[in-house]
């Protein structure tokens, strides 16, 4: 049996869809790169090695972040040399059959350490029936890859999130897609965000959104290290990154070109003209896209309506998706900022900083309260500290006139106090559905269809 570490879309005929952690047969193995499966309905096809993972295994040989017979000694050398924070890589442990995760980081140590350092970290298992593996205890998987792939995304209890893959054969074996800047033609402003400057502008003949980076507002290797992994990000419903521009000052991001700009300015445009069948598909375009990351283990950060982009067929995309983890300044991270985005955050985050996907369903929430009420800011004319006085009491934001009840309840879930009790993303999608299936239902009847 193999588990899918991630959602796989075929790309020939001879190729099966992967749902991520869902249960596959594994049929044949000898390929290096492609194996074949058997899903629950007895088709088979090919799938790449890599994005599935033995339930009871150890083949480890095609992860670019497994080093075999390699000593510690070794990896803290090769770590060191690489130098750049979140570099890792999985060994064998001097004990049979246990692995060991290798870091490099630069963040303070818990004695107040503050020079470059290699971490070890033994991956651990636990003593029940069904084995389960662990670097911290909260977080169990049932196989290596599968924690590997969570830690790429979520610190989670180590120092620092294991951001690149380290080989003895060949260092970092990950590319960027770099943008060649003779290609890119920028054009006029679109407007300005915390980043800087956004433009219109044309690459390869495709017209596309290009973000430029303050020089002061993030490190270089932390800005390269994120667009890495918002590339490997694409779903319809997220604002796709095309490649970033390095060879030129400022850096810059190239996106795809959205005609109807952000959702927040888009909602108050339109004020009084949008149709209940709108504002839903609205909320249900974003929770699809952020479905989508949940399933990637990928938390936003940041979600609200001035971070999702319209389309000239006014489909909602979401934007800005992991940036805030490379902002140089500590508005994203500290809550005695006053920069902080309170009004958007979830209780955890505002005291202790705790992100989740969780934390992000509270996001949701608010973003649909936005919706619902044309693009009005939440808790419009009440200070930062107000609102977390008024979430700590158990107070929420007021029914949006314009939102069904149903939808009302979706909010109120969304801003449960403890994460645990706060739906999913794919949950909440399911359930937006079911109330797009109900509403239409609903006006055909009122119609005497």
């Amino acid at each position: 049996m193999v588990i899918a570490l991630q959602d796989y879309t075929p790309l020939g005929d001879d190729d099966l869809p992967l749902l991520k952690d869902q249960e596959y047969i594994l049929i044949n193995s000898s390929h290096t790169d492609w194996w074949t499966v058997q899903n629950d309905k007895g088709a088979t096809g090919f799938v790449p090695s890599i994005y599935v993972a033995e339930k009871s295994g150890t083949n480890f040989e095609r992860f670019e972040w497994y080093n075999k017979n390699i000593t510690r000694a070794e990896a803290e050398e090769l770590l060191m040399t690489e130098g750049k924070e979140g570099a890792f890589m999985v060994r064998d442990s001097r004990q049979a059959g246990v692995y060991t995760v290798s870091v490099f980081t630069k963040a303070p140590g818990s004695n107040g350490e503050k020079n470059p350092r290699v971490k070890h970290y033994q991956i651990r298992q636990t003593e029940t029936e069904e084995i389960s593996f662990y670097l911290a205890e909260k977080y169990l998987f049932s196989t290596i890859p599968e924690l590997i792939h969570y830690h790429q995304h979520n610190a989670a209890g180590l120092i620092t999130r294991l951001r690149r893959p380290v080989s003895k054969d060949g260092g970092c074996s990950q590319e960027i897609w770099e943008v060649d800047p003779e290609e890119l033609i920028l054009g006029q402003e679109l407007g300005s965000g915390q980043f800087g400057l956004v433009l219109e502008g044309r690459w390869k003949d495709i017209k596309v959104a290009v973000k430029m980076i303050r020089e002061e507002c993030m490190s270089d290797e932390e800005f390269k290290e994120e667009a890495k992994v918002m590339m490997k990000l694409s779903h319809c419903k997220l604002v796709q990154l095309y490649g970033v521009c390095t060879q030129r000052s400022p850096m810059c991001l190239v996106f795809e070109f959205m005609e109807n700009g952000c959702l927040s300015e888009y909602l108050r445009a339109r004020k009084g003209r949008l149709s209940q069948d709108m504002m839903l598909g609205m909320c249900l375009d974003v929770s699809e896209g952020m479905a989508y990351l949940e399933s990637s283990n990928f938390i936003h950060r940041d979600l609200a309506a001035r971070n999702c982009l319209v389309s000239k067929n006014n489909e909602v995309k979401v934007s800005d998706f992991g940036m805030t983890r490379f902002v140089l300044d500590d508005q994203y991270t500290s809550s005695q900022c006053s920069k902080f985005p309170v009004k958007w955050s979830a209780p955890e985050v505002i005291k202790y900083c705790k992100f989740s996907s969780k934390s992000d369903v509270w996001s949701f929430g608010v973003l649909m309260w936005e919706v619902y009420n044309e693009g009005r800011l939440p808790y419009e004319n009440r200070t930062n500290a107000e609102v977390v006085e008024s979430l700590s009491s158990g107070l929420r934001l007021l029914k949006p006139r314009l939102a069904p009840d149903s939808v009302h309840l979706l909010m109120e879930w969304c801003w449960k106090e403890k994460p645990e009790d706060r739906p999913s993303f794919a949950l909440l999608l399911h359930e937006l559905v079911q109330c797009v299936t109900f509403g239409r239902l609903y006006w055909q009847n009122q119609s005497g269809l």
